[in-house]
């Protein structure tokens, strides 16, 4: 038998505050702390938004002790782990279990990528040595590599994969995926703009970014999902559009790091190759900010 859902609603994948001197761990308390009040479903540390790929494994495992322990049960904590390197990437997926995550957001190599049936064997390495659930990322725009419908369905049959953040933004090959696993993954969307369609396909809510800035309001529109309100959510996602836009309008993290920046939340600061958005395209998020109410 499967293990239990991981969560079901809105999971923001959280930025990391960080400055010249790493981890700001004051700062990352007070936003998972206003994450966790705000009503957030669970939190993802240190995945694409949290810069992880430039984070050594020292603060790597760090930020998710810590958050485990901030969180302290409230919410799930879902770390996020996956290397172009097997071994390392089993290794931070131990590390992470230790730390006490709930479960484990893996993506799928990049650069070097694999085949299908690579995917396969790395995907099961890394549940075998799981104790807790595995959430698979597909994100293809920047791993170079996409998860198969043929290869879901292969991986859904080991008890410790559970569900998938899916980002390859091919409704197409959700619908094969979701015929082909017959319910044995919980699908969540890993596209702020594609939320409700997923959601329309049985999907159980979504791995956001925009929750970073407005978190009650993704999980509104996922609320009323879920309570039947069908339209009201098509409303919502169309509401939400516009900040969307405005959140992935440069290289994710950049604007929505800004962004919390804007709302005092941290330091614009993003490790490089990345550099801190600025000048006009700034000071257009910020204008897209406050239409929606955002004191920046």
């Amino acid at each position: 038998m499967k293990k239990k859902l991981v969560f079901k609603g809105t999971a923001t994948a959280l930025i990391t505050p960080l400055d010249e001197n790493g981890i700001n761990y004051p700062q990352f308390g007070a936003l998972i702390e206003d994450q966790v009040k705000r009503g957030i479903n669970a939190l993802v540390i240190c995945g694409t938004t949290g810069e992880a790929s430039t984070l050594n494994d020292k603060d790597h495992i760090g930020a998710i002790s810590y958050a485990v322990e901030k969180v302290n049960g409230r919410v799930p904590v879902i770390a996020g782990t996956g290397s172009n390197d097997s071994e390392h990437g089993l290794a931070l997926a131990r590390e992470s279990c230790k730390a006490g995550a709930d479960a484990l957001l893996v993506v799928t190599p990049y650069y070097n990528k694999t085949s299908q049936k690579g995917l396969i064997k790395l995907y099961n390495d890394v549940a075998d040595a799981s104790d807790k659930p595995i959430i698979l990322y597909n994100v293809p725009s920047r791993t170079g590599v996409n998860i198969e419908p043929a290869t879901y369905a292969a991986l859904a049959e080991h008890e410790n994969i559970v569900a998938v953040k899916e980002a390859n933004g091919n409704i197409e090959k959700i619908v094969e995926t979701m015929s082909l696993t017959n319910g044995s993954l919980a699908l969540y969307s890993g596209n702020d703009d594609q939320v409700v369609p997923l959601m329309s396909l049985g999907g159980l809510g979504v791995i956001s970014v925009v929750s970073n800035v407005l978190p009650e309001k993704m999980v509104e529109m996922c609320d009323k999902f879920f309570a039947g309100d069908i339209k009201g959510a098509a409303q919502m996602q169309f509401y939400l559009h516009k900040i969307t836009k405005a959140m992935f309008s440069d290289v994710n993290p950049i604007p929505v790091k800004a962004a919390m920046a804007a709302l005092g939340y941290c330091k614009n600061f993003v490790r490089g190759p990345l550099v801190p958005m600025e000048g006009e395209p700034y000071e257009k998020m910020l204008s897209v900010m406050r239409e929606y109410g955002l004191n920046v």
